[in-house]
């Protein structure tokens, strides 16, 4: 009985903890972080000051986490894409591949596409402290890397890193800037039509 008190207890203390979690995510969503408060986030969460201090310590730390949670889930949704290409796959393939996840939430738009310009965000620079991420973002440079290897043999790996990485930040601008709220507005072929090209040129560089 003391065991299973224990883990219902645990249970009970994970369903608080990832609410919390929520909640941050969709006020930093609509504000950002400068204007996302304690009280509304245990508000939407139903939980009490005392459960943000014992699960994350701060305010700040809670809305790290929620940030740190969006973004791996970003990284994930890309590694799976990249790691279904073959090597033989085109520059339009891994391109498709590697701005699926975008797409998606652009296409999706309202609050999907609020959080992911909250990730867009921290993706262009993670701070400190987030080591754990870091086999995440080596992880999808090296699927890409396996594609452009093979069909840009005679570029050096550094600069097809350097392509990488500006793709990259081409896509988390795209959820930025006012042109995001404009694709926002059309379906997901017809984002996709637009931005793959887009980040193909971005891998291929100079003809």
């Amino acid at each position: 009985m003391g065991a299973e008190k224990v883990d219902l207890r645990r249970e009970a203390g994970q369903r608080t903890r990832d609410s919390l979690l929520t909640a941050a995510l969709d006020a930093l969503a609509q504000r950002g972080q400068e204007g996302v408060t304690l009280r509304e986030i245990t508000e939407k969460a139903g939980a009490n000051v005392a459960a943000v201090s014992y699960h994350f310590g701060s305010l700040r730390t809670l809305c790290d986490a929620a940030i740190e949670h969006a973004l791996e889930r970003y990284l994930d949704a890309q590694i799976e894409a990249l790691g279904s290409l073959e090597s033989a796959a085109t520059l339009d393939e891994l391109a498709a591949a590697f701005a699926r996840p975008m797409v998606r939430a652009l296409a999706a738009g309202g609050q999907e596409l609020a959080v992911m310009r909250t990730v867009a965000r921290v993706g262009i620079d993670p701070p400190q402290g987030w080591e754990r991420l870091a086999a995440k973002f080596s992880q999808t440079r090296t699927d890409a890397l396996r594609v452009l290897t093979a069909d840009l043999p005679e570029v050096e790996e550094a600069e097809l890193v350097f392509r990488i990485r500006a793709a990259a930040g081409m896509l988390n601008w795209l959820a930025l800037a006012p042109i995001g709220a404009e694709l926002a507005a059309m379906s997901a072929e017809r984002i996709e039509r637009l931005v793959v090209p887009v980040v193909a040129g971005a891998f291929h560089g100079r003809p």
